[in-house]
């Protein structure tokens, strides 16, 4: 039986793949490749690459995808071959290659790592309440190893403009949110502008990743994290967005067969209170304002969420499950305002 390749990653540009690691790895490739998609990516495009002997990944952005700036491989791969001789779990950079000729688009190349990323609270419950919440403790450290690299000293003070990060963030969801409007969303005005009316003070800005969730890092023997993947959202900012999105993740939704991946409701797993008070504990930053940090995890999620929903309008997007989330919108966006709330009953007591 011939085998199938997946898209992107034909015979052809195998062959031209090996050229170029040959070229510029020598010795690292010792037989004929083959590839395979790797199922899960939202975005880029992610093959498993393999001599028979030895496993590779590649990376690149979506077939027939325009708009570079926004699956920019040369900025993964700068961070990861930054991040690799710190503690902090990446996979080892390989090759970077900006030629369009070889793949069609722009690409890297990194050591495969072997892991599992779980992405729902079925998937957890097999490794039982102690594993479950060892995992995602070990989660909420990782996050502070990652937070706690001087960014100067790695190579990456350039990486960000952390002035007025907070302010960018919010202006730039709420444009997102302008672009994918075709019907009214009952309070993600209000939550858009009691955010901006509440803005925090960040601490010192550190590397950031952007979209940190226990499906975005694998996990190996004893629950130990082997590989923080899928950094195309990452820059220099403020770390307590990490944090925020890493406790809206721990909140259940309370929605049977969502098509939101979510592990909170694993037996085991902590609870948002726990998570605040380990990263508080291990990190040192104060964290008092994570009830904000939180609430624009909610607006963020609610906006992309949004987006898919109206494109799905728009038979731009199909799959299962795209059918139902903009039912989903309405649920992040009671949560964010929920959320908000709470912050602001606190200051007025305070």
């Amino acid at each position: 039986m011939r085998p199938v390749h997946p898209p992107g990653l034909d015979p052809d540009r195998l062959r031209g793949l090996r050229g170029l690691l040959d070229a510029e790895r020598p010795g690292l490739v010792n037989g004929p490749l083959t590839g395979r998609l790797i199922e899960g990516g939202r975005s880029n495009l992610t093959y498993e690459v393999t001599d028979g002997t030895a496993k590779w990944v590649v990376r690149r952005p979506p077939l027939g995808h325009v708009l570079a700036t926004a699956h920019d491989m040369k900025r993964e791969y700068r961070v990861i071959s930054a991040l690799y001789p710190t503690d902090v779990p990446v996979p080892r950079p390989v090759l970077l290659c900006e030629d369009e000729e070889l793949l069609g688009a722009p690409f890297y190349v990194m050591d495969f790592v072997e892991g599992t990323p779980y992405r729902t609270a079925e998937q957890l419950a097999p490794l039982g309440p102690e594993r479950t919440r060892d995992a995602v403790l070990g989660l909420v450290d990782t996050l502070v190893g990652l937070h706690a690299v001087d960014p100067t000293e790695v190579g990456l003070a350039d990486f960000g403009r952390p002035e007025g990060f907070l302010d960018r963030q919010l202006r730039r969801w709420g444009k997102q949110l302008d672009a994918s409007r075709n019907r009214d969303l009952a309070g993600i005005d209000e939550l858009h502008a009691a955010l901006g009316r509440e803005l925090p003070h960040s601490p010192a800005p550190t590397v950031v990743h952007g979209d940190y969730r226990l499906d975005n890092v694998l996990l190996g023997a004893g629950e130990r994290i082997t590989a923080i993947l899928d950094w195309e959202m990452s820059t220099l900012g403020d770390p307590l967005t990490d944090l925020g999105l890493l406790v809206m993740y721990s909140v259940p939704l309370g929605l049977p067969d969502s098509p939101v991946s979510t592990t909170a409701t694993a037996p085991g797993h902590p609870d948002p209170a726990e998570i605040v008070e380990r990263y508080a504990a291990r990190s040192g930053r104060d964290v008092s304002a994570v009830s904000w940090y939180t609430a624009f995890a909610w607006f963020k999620l609610a906006v992309i969420l949004e987006g898919i929903h109206y494109r799905y309008t728009l038979g731009q997007t199909v799959g299962a499950g795209f059918d139902r989330i903009g039912e989903l919108v309405p649920v992040f966006i009671e949560h964010g305002l929920t959320t908000l709330t709470t912050l602001q009953d606190g200051s007025r007591k305070g």
